[in-house]
């Protein structure tokens, strides 16, 4: 306890708002496609409805409504450019959009130019997108044994590059059927790229969570980092990213630390070793060199990286990460 009596208190009951105010968001991002009212928002964290909204402003440095159009705009923006043959009608309504002409005044609004117009400029071998695209929004352990035995989409691909030739790798990239996991995870908003001691930092606490509580089960625990935006379309003070750990389904979490579960299904999966500036180079070379050629489209799930070992314990300090791209036929 502090001087003025009141550390006990408060840091137990910031840690609960933190927690609830991360439920909510988790259910506007899985509920993008769907009418939000107030009073169901404020459901889901247990607060009154007069009181939520500001709760969450002055939490989140964004009112609610702002925050929800602003994720569905940024969804919509990825995937006109990943799904290239779907309507743009379509994909208002896809993204919760009421109309098509009020998706198309928002749309300008917030990035100065029609959805066509950022598909056509976003769009194509010559594009900004198709060549830095990553981490696609709406963007640890080992690979258990239980991932074997599907079939690759093709073994050991490899494409040429300047950035591979460099670090004498070559791409190869597995199209796998993932299961469904369990996580529990500790969230931050804002900027991570190359920030190495940003992520230590963030292990480091769900570690001293996980720790106590008896979920640090080696070899079965595994280690992820979820990414909840697009960094070439949310701006960087905005960006979303939730450092992971499995855990066994119905495991209780509380404060800072939320659960949520990744979705199973068909995810490209591509292993890098990798020093902490050379993840962008990494995820371009899965979006915009094999992923063109593969015959698959990004799916609208989350992508993330599995991590493989400690790099502390990596003769270069390197971490080897397996990165996951959820993918579905063209």
């Amino acid at each position: 306890m502090d001087n003025s009596g009141h550390t006990n208190l408060r840091n137990p009951m910031k840690k609960e708002y933190v927690s609830r105010i991360n439920r909510v968001i988790d259910y506007i991002e899985n509920h993008l496609d769907e009418p939000m009212t107030l009073d169901i928002l404020a459901g889901v964290a247990h607060f009154s409805p007069y009181h939520f909204h500001r709760i969450f402003s002055s939490m989140v440095g964004e009112p609610l409504y702002k925050f929800i159009q602003r994720l569905r705009l940024e969804k919509a923006a990825t995937l006109l450019i990943v799904n290239g043959n779907d309507p743009v009608t379509r994909i208002a309504y896809d993204c919760g959009f009421s109309n098509s002409s009020a998706f198309a005044r928002a749309f300008r609004e917030h990035f100065g130019v029609s959805a066509g117009q950022w598909r056509r400029m976003n769009s194509g071998p010559g594009s900004r997108m198709c060549t830095e695209e990553r981490k696609i929004g709406t963007t640890d352990s080992k690979m258990r044994k239980e991932q074997g035995g599907n079939a690759p989409y093709n073994d050991d691909s490899t494409i040429t590059s300047s950035w591979r030739s460099a670090m004498h790798t070559q791409l190869s990239v597995t199209v796998k059927d993932m299961p469904e996991m369990h996580v529990a995870y500790i969230r931050h908003i804002g900027p991570y790229k190359g920030d190495g001691d940003l992520f230590e930092d963030l292990f480091e606490r769900i570690c001293r969570w996980a720790g106590p509580r008896g979920l640090l089960r080696f070899p079965e625990t595994q280690f992820l980092a979820v990414y909840h935006d697009n960094p070439d379309i949310t701006a960087e003070e905005k960006l979303r990213i939730s450092i992971c750990l499995t855990v066994p389904a119905g495991t209780a979490t509380e404060g800072e630390i939320g659960s949520m579960i990744i979705p199973g299904g068909k995810y490209a999966a591509a292993r890098f070793e990798l020093a902490t500036d050379e993840y962008e180079a990494a995820w371009n070379a899965v979006y915009g060199e094999w992923l063109p050629e593969s015959g698959y489209q990004p799916d609208d799930r989350l992508p993330y990286e599995l991590y493989i070992n400690d790099p502390k314990e990596h003769p270069e300090g390197k971490c080897i990460v397996d990165i996951f791209v959820p993918v579905k036929p063209l």
